[in-house]
């Protein structure tokens, strides 16, 4: 039974089918994004509101741009080292590579002005500049691993930019920032992978970045561990019902469902903790036993797929637990569909 696949035609120029476009924007990659604005929104206090799922479908439409330019900038150096992408090819023309770039850009800045105003631009613009900038001037050079990097860092800003209240925005950046910075390292160490997916890595490389990803995680954990264990001592050191009874049962009773949501908070941030390491580190330790092409790329891959969990982490730290089992569920599908369109 034949894939029902669409096309789409522009008079005598070659057939590009969806499947082909899905291709080119590397499409399933992009449920790594909301989990940056969910982050970031979460540090700020409101995880899901309208401007915080206007500000994801930007960021969706801005990560398949970059996608996008990407393939439109290395069309020749594809040509050798990747001519199974769709623009080295010939299924997806490299002009057709740039106008989708160019359109989802355009579609990306719209979303944020219209569910953020200037304050989603405040985010949007900035995050625009940097992909471009990456895709066309920086990537080959030393701060190419830093701007992706940063495009990263500017998502999860977006995301606590989108949540801020009225004449709120200072406090919603200083909110996000710690999130935004574990997101950035993590991006970092994908970024320096990636410069290796062909030609393979001196062992030290990936063995870097698995320490810098094992820090992240730690990082990320064992702030929500700490006050776990801190509620829980406080909880089992109330005062004794004989002493200011009232006080002391109030105090008691109150304590309870704090010390209870605390523990099941650390527990959701321990487990995304733990499956960002399993997913991302065990990939790296493979390529750390044997550094070759093959190994970094799917290291890479592991690594796009490990922002999901490492998001899941963040956002239970902030609080929104339900949100973030939710984005927990993202993860093993995206990990099905990666084996059907390659993240990388």
């Amino acid at each position: 039974m034949k894939d029902r696949r669409w096309d789409v035609r522009s008079g005598s120029r070659p057939v590009v089918r969806l499947a082909d476009l899905a291709q080119l924007v590397r499409a399933p990659a992009a449920l790594s994004v909301p989990g940056d604005i969910l982050a970031g929104a979460a540090a700020a206090g409101r995880p899901l509101s309208a401007p915080t799922l206007g500000v994801m479908g930007s960021s969706v439409c801005l990560y398949w741009a970059g996608m996008a330019l990407n393939d439109y900038a290395d069309a020749t150096i594809d040509a050798v080292e990747r001519p199974e992408r769709p623009v080295p090819s010939g299924r997806v023309p490299r002009s057709t590579a740039l106008a989708v770039a160019g359109a989802l850009t355009a579609a990306g800045l719209g979303l944020a002005a219209a569910s953020g105003g200037r304050r989603g631009l405040l985010a949007a613009l900035p995050l625009t500049g940097v992909i471009w900038a990456y895709d066309l001037k920086l990537k080959s050079t030393p701060a190419g691993a830093a701007a992706m990097a940063s495009a990263r860092t500017l998502d999860v800003l977006a995301g606590a930019l989108a949540a801020a209240g009225p004449g709120g925005t200072g406090r919603a950046l200083l909110r996000g920032a710690a999130p935004a910075a574990l997101v950035g390292a993590h991006t970092y160490t994908l970024s320096a992978l990636s410069r290796h997916e062909i030609s393979g890595a001196p062992a030290r490389v990936p063995a870097s970045t698995l320490a810098a990803a094992t820090t992240t995680a730690l990082a990320t954990a064992l702030p929500a561990v700490r006050t776990a264990i801190a509620s829980a001592r406080s909880g089992a050191a109330a005062p004794s019902p004989g002493r200011t009874a009232g006080s002391a049962a109030q105090r008691y009773l109150g304590s309870r469902p704090t010390t209870r949501s605390a523990v099941t908070r650390a527990a959701v941030v321990g487990a995304g903790a733990l499956a960002y390491l399993g997913t991302y580190g065990t990939a790296q330790i493979r390529a750390v036993r044997e550094p070759s092409g093959e190994n970094v790329r799917r290291a890479v891959g592991a690594g796009i797929l490990g922002f999901l969990p490492l998001q899941t982490a963040l956002t239970a730290r902030s609080g929104a637990t339900v949100a973030a089992a939710a984005l927990g569920v993202a993860h093993p599908l995206a990990r099905r569909l990666a084996r059907r369109v390659s993240p990388t």
